[in-house]
């Protein structure tokens, strides 16, 4: 690597790699995911990352320009993300309760989960504290750039989600489901 890559390294990544770390105030973190990109963990609960875990890609869009954010938002929250996962660039999860992402999971770009409406729907109990709904991801799954995965919903392990999917409901193992809201298109 010459010198003005090393520089461009230096700017552009290292730099900002530390300055989210800086940032991060989540007390309870186990394991150490590879950051290839900036990883924001905010939170007073507790975020657990497997063996070969992936934050980021290179050869991939928003590299330069997005972060990954986790959040476990109350002491009782936990995020439990398992071995080998691969996440892509602009991954967010917020979690009021549990999330739990199973083994060799694929996710990619500006994909969402988040386990809250995070204000009632009700007009009048708007500001009233929301519900949450535990997200479960099975083993071997791969989630297609743009998809959001809703309060509730157990995805089964194998399954793919297409690109920009909305997922509301559960998905069964073994199938590939798209749409919005995400539906079985074929098993696999």
């Amino acid at each position: 690597m010459g010198i003005v890559s090393r520089i461009k390294q230096f700017l552009f990544v290292s730099l900002r790699l530390q300055k989210y770390r800086w940032l991060s105030d989540c007390k309870k973190v186990n394991g150490h995911p590879n950051c290839f990109q900036p990883l924001l963990l905010k939170g007073k609960g507790e975020i657990t990352f497997g063996d070969n875990v992936q934050i980021g890609v290179i050869a991939s869009p928003n590299f330069y320009s997005h972060y990954t954010y986790i959040e476990a938002r109350f002491k009782s929250s936990a995020v439990k993300i398992g071995n080998n996962v691969a996440i892509n660039n602009g991954f967010t999860l917020t979690a009021f309760g549990n999330i739990q992402i199973g083994n060799d999971v694929l996710i990619g770009s500006n994909c969402t989960l988040v386990d809250t409406d995070a204000h009632q729907i009700n007009p009048e109990e708007r500001h009233a504290f929301p519900t949450s709904a535990d997200i479960s991801i099975g083993d071997n799954v791969f989630l297609g750039s743009n998809v959001t995965i809703l309060k509730g919903v157990a995805i089964g392990r194998n399954a793919v989600i297409g690109m920009g999917s909305i997922v509301t409901t559960n998905i069964p193992e073994n199938v590939v489901a798209a749409g919005n809201p995400a539906r079985v298109i074929r098993n696999l």
